[in-house]
């Protein structure tokens, strides 16, 4: 699932930037996020928002879904192409 149905967004195209403000956006500290999702930790998300590293495609996927559940649609495509 590399692009989202909702608004055709691929999660391979999404910032550094505007991974750290989905995150934010989505009322989730990092710490949070390793205790939500299976296989993901803190570093993970650290070096995916500092731009040291990306996530697998199914590690990203996961993610996205997690921050697009609490977010609008229109507010995720705000974040992502603007960022």
């Amino acid at each position: 699932m590399e692009v989202s149905e909702d608004d055709n967004i691929d999660i391979h195209d999404i910032s550094p930037t505007a991974w750290r403000l989905l995150r934010v956006a989505a009322g989730f500290g990092q710490r949070e996020v390793e205790v939500e999702i299976d296989d993901i930790m803190q570093a993970h998300i650290s070096m995916l928002e500092n731009n040291n590293r990306s996530l697998s495609e199914q590690r990203l996927e996961v993610l996205f879904e997690l921050y697009r559940s609490e977010l609008t649609n229109e507010q995720v495509r705000v974040l992502v192409s603007n960022f």
